[in-house]
């Protein structure tokens, strides 16, 4: 512990509210709540912890807290400090699936769709739903019985489904605000449990219809009736209460928590949530910050009622969401909750093998890596490799490994400028005086740790640059292959000498895959800017032809040598000039003979 936080400790207050803790490069890497946050900030840098916790504290240099008048501010106030600084430790709602929801629009002719989003648009939401093949079941039914604009066709011009009696938005003298709101009422009603009225309302039809021997319209509606059956009696009735209610069960060992939420709509069980994620603080505290994010940063659509374990703090969660919160006591609805908290523990223990096994081979093996180097644990290691054929195209590619698992946003591509020829050494030089560079003048994040695809000259190279051209101290490495291109040897220091890693160890392999991961990023960029070059350099270049009719020939002649064959009529048929056909044929086979004079 050093100095600073010894002090910021000793002058905590025993009052509620937020604290930030920081990493060696001011970034905030785990926000937390109290009500107490002298006793909680404390507790983080006294006693015994999980590895997990001892993780965090040791990339701890520095915090911030922010006092609150009460409890249920500090939790709002987390929720939004989270979200502006997505903190690494935050890791929560792993299972990041969104579910679908039907949309009525609030449009003067509205439509029914299928989305993902919930937006304060005045729209009308149901759901969600368990897969988006029961929405669209669901929504091809609706649109069978309902005429909701089913187009974009303007006023008098009407679509395939006005002439189905399925959209009148484009007659010519399109239905009124009342007849809409009468239809969106029945769609509601419907969705809310009232499918069973509307099918008896669509039996008498079908009798009326048969009666008059009107047998097609009889058909078609047995045809909906079915469909409702099908759609939307095939879930087994869970609840007698036919309200919407959102169910949540939690269990946690060994600083890890999985939580589960069973959806129910009216009286069904249409799906479940489950969500594992590593958690700091008390476990009631972080059962009642999942709910809160839950619903008001993932754009969960918030039920009628939320159940709840018995112990749970119902009063901060039903000021937090405005919705009526129970934590049953008996009969159906408590043995909701337990399987809910059934589930959870079930969940956990599953997902504890593959946790472990997935923290072996990552955050471990970084943590394995950095101690076989003497160095600090290599959080962020950032990877460069140089592509060319024969100094044609050269460029240079960066990868980024975050707690050993690639961060694919952060991925680099350099095309190499100032370097003529074959020049790996040099290629090196330029890429990591621009990477870096760049960093100083933007206060980027610097890395813990760089390495180059190659040995002591690229390690040379890439050390002048960022030791005596831009001041900086970072850890550096080389990473070597044997004959068959395969990772042999990781080289640090200087003169740079041979870690002793095992080949079966698990840092082995993630070195292994960084580097398999930078050749492949590196070598798929070369093969995308030479593929472009070679393209601009056969057509490109003719008098007369631009973008549009480069990709006009190659469409139709499917390659240069087809168009270096094809007559001028042939290219003239495709819209192009007389004369300017007559270049291109002209160009393509001077250049086809001064190659042959070449060979």
């Amino acid at each position: 512990m050093n100095q600073k936080i010894q002090e910021k400790l000793a002058v905590l207050p025993a009052k509620p509210g937020c604290y930030l803790m920081k990493d060696k490069h001011n970034t905030v890497i785990y926000v937390g709540k109290s009500k107490l946050l002298k006793n909680r900030v404390r507790s983080y840098f006294t006693g015994a912890h999980d590895q997990k916790t001892q993780r965090l504290v040791q990339e701890i240099v520095d915090f911030e807290y922010i006092i609150t008048s009460s409890e249920i501010e500090a939790l709002i106030l987390e929720m939004n400090l989270i979200k502006k600084y997505d903190p690494k430790y935050n890791v929560m709602l792993k299972d990041d699936k969104s579910y679908p929801y039907l949309k009525i629009t609030a449009e003067r002719h509205p439509r029914l769709l299928i989305t993902r989003k919930i937006k304060k648009d005045k729209g009308k939401y149901f759901g969600p739903y368990p897969n988006v093949i029961a929405a669209r079941e669901t929504k091809k039914l609706l649109d069978r019985i309902y005429p909701l604009r089913k187009c974009n066709n303007p006023k008098g011009k009407p679509c395939l489904y006005y002439h189905m009696n399925q959209c009148f938005a484009c007659s010519d003298s399109p239905p009124s605000e009342e007849f809409y709101k009468d239809i969106i009422q029945d769609i509601t009603s419907f969705l809310q449990g009232g499918f069973k009225e509307i099918k008896k309302n669509l039996l008498t039809k079908m009798q009326e219809a048969s009666e008059k021997l009107n047998f097609e319209r009889a058909i078609e509606l047995r045809d909906q009736i079915q469909h409702i059956e099908v759609v939307m009696e095939q879930q087994k009735m869970t609840l007698s209460d036919r309200s919407d209610i959102d169910v949540f069960g939690y269990s946690f060992d060994k600083g890890w928590m999985c939580i589960q939420v069973f959806f129910i709509r009216q009286g069904k069980l249409i799906e479940r949530d489950v969500s594992v994620f590593p958690f700091f603080d008390e476990a009631e505290e972080a059962f009642i910050s999942f709910i809160g994010r839950f619903y008001l940063h993932e754009n969960h659509l918030k039920p009628k009622q939320i159940f709840v374990p018995i112990g749970t703090n119902i009063e901060i969660l039903q000021e937090l969401l405005d919705v009526t919160v129970h934590t049953p006591y008996r009969g159906k609805k408590k043995e909701l909750v337990e399987l809910a908290m059934e589930n959870a523990k079930a969940s956990i223990i599953e997902k504890f093998s593959i946790i472990e096994r997935d923290e072996e081979r990552t955050i471990l093996a970084v943590e394995k890596l950095g101690k076989a180097l003497n160095i600090e644990l290599p959080h962020r290691i950032e990877a460069f490799d140089n592509s060319n054929i024969q100094g044609t195209d050269p460029v240079s590619a960066m990868v980024v490994f975050i707690d050993g698992k690639p961060s694919k946003k952060d991925y680099r591509k350099y095309k190499i400028k100032d370097v003529e020829g074959p020049d790996d050494y040099e290629t090196m030089r330029e890429v990591i005086r621009r990477r870096y560079s760049r960093v100083l003048k933007e206060s980027l994040a610097l890395p813990d740790l760089i390495i180059v695809d190659g040995g002591k000259g690229q390690m040379s190279a890439a050390l002048d640059v960022l030791e005596n051209e831009l001041g900086l101290d970072v850890p550096l490495c080389g990473l070597a292959k044997d004959d068959k291109h395969r990772t042999s040897e990781l080289l640090y220091g200087f003169p740079p000498q041979v870690v002793p890693l095992s080949r079966q160890s698990q840092e082995f392999y993630l070195i292994q895959r960084i580097q398999d991961e930078v050749h492949r990023f590196a070598i798929s960029f070369h093969r995308q800017l030479r593929g472009k070059n070679l393209f601009q350099s056969e057509l490109d270049k003719i008098p007369g032809v631009g973008e549009k009719r480069r990709k006009l020939l190659l469409t139709h002649f499917k390659s240069i040598n087809d168009i270096r064959n094809a007559t001028t009529q042939e290219i003239t048929k495709l819209g192009i000039p007389q004369n300017t056909a007559e270049i291109i044929i002209t160009e393509l086979n001077k250049k086809d003979k001064k190659e042959d004079m070449q060979d």
